[in-house]
């Protein structure tokens, strides 16, 4: 990767050309290898204001309006009549549940036979649902996981990034999804500078002292984002940095997943290349699975600093 002295080039210079980089170098590019993960955004708007949302969620953030059981099943439809071989479906917001018809958008998932991963905080939009999501839960099991954001293991750090008065709400969800028996992950954040030890212990201590069987040192089951500082100077990824750093494309995320929105006044939904640039038109890939089939350019500050860099993904 070209070194680029501290002050020559800004960020603003950088991530422009998506063949080359600006200090003069071949841009890195991803293919995709197989749809394993079909996400949808089921709306950005959300009963919370983070500090850092990635997808700038809000109450009234509807950049992405909410999609409909019929759009989603034009996708499901596509992968079947086209083999595509997608195993997972990724349910993402916003808070899916605020989302009037995430329990058919669930139900027909399953029903066709994915796995199905909804992200969600477990407050009061999840557990508005709670009799639909037990009769999900005893038809299709394990199938359906739901992974909690749980920013840190601490009440204060977690109402750092989620607001006060958060943290009761999200633990009588999580609760209430072990108890029942739930199949369920923890998403946290790194944001606060502890070391991947410090959280998975702290999370172990947590769990422990709530007395919820989790084990927290699978990185599966708990997921650690790293930050993406939107302020800060990131390197750009070029076609030599797979050797140097020992990054393997195919081990990126848009090597395996798209993402469907429906952006705010377009006529029908369309495919991102990922889950964290739902709003850069540079990244929109076109109508249908085959449309976005083609390889992406990492030319957004966040291939660096979430995805080659970072090592996040936001799959199982």
């Amino acid at each position: 990767m070209t070194e680029v002295p501290s002050g020559t080039l800004s960020t603003a210079e950088k991530f422009v050309d998506p063949d080359w980089t600006a200090g003069g170098d071949r841009r890195a590019r991803v293919e995709l290898d197989t749809l394993a993960t079909l996400w949808f955004n089921t709306g950005t708007l959300c009963n919370l204001s983070c500090t850092n949302c990635y997808i700038e969620s809000t109450p009234t953030n509807d950049r992405l309006v909410y999609l409909s059981l019929d759009d989603v099943l034009v996708y499901l439809d596509e992968i079947e009549r086209e083999g595509l071989g997608t195993k997972e479906i990724g349910l993402t917001g916003g808070e899916p549940f605020m989302n009037p018809e995430i329990l058919p958008i669930m139900d027909a998932c399953l029903s066709r036979g994915f796995e199905l991963l909804v992200l969600t905080n477990a407050m009061r939009p999840m557990m508005r649902h709670s009799e639909e999501l037990l009769r999900l839960k005893h038809r299709f099991g394990d199938s359906l996981t739901l992974r909690v954001s749980v920013d840190h293991f601490t009440r204060e750090l977690h109402e750092d990034e989620r607001g006060a008065k958060t943290w009761e709400p999200m633990m009588v969800g999580l609760k209430w999804l072990a108890e029942n028996g739930f199949h369920f992950d923890i998403a946290a954040r790194t944001r606060w500078g502890d070391s991947e030890h410090e959280l998975r212990e702290g999370f172990g201590a947590l769990f422990d002292r709530i007395g919820i069987s989790f084990d927290a040192t699978d990185r599966k089951r708990l997921v650690l984002f790293p930050e993406m500082d939107p302020h800060a100077e990131v390197p750009e990824i070029t076609t030599a940095c797979w050797g140097i750093l020992g990054v393997d494309p195919t081990d990126i995320m848009c090597a395996s997943s798209r993402m469907v929105v429906r952006h705010k006044g377009a006529d029908r939904p369309s495919v991102q290349a990922c889950t964290l640039l739902a709003y850069d038109p540079r990244f929109n890939m076109g109508e249908t699975l085959q449309d976005a089939s083609k390889e992406v350019a990492l030319n957004h500050r966040f291939c660096a600093t979430f995805c080659v860099l970072g090592g996040g993904s936001c799959s199982i």
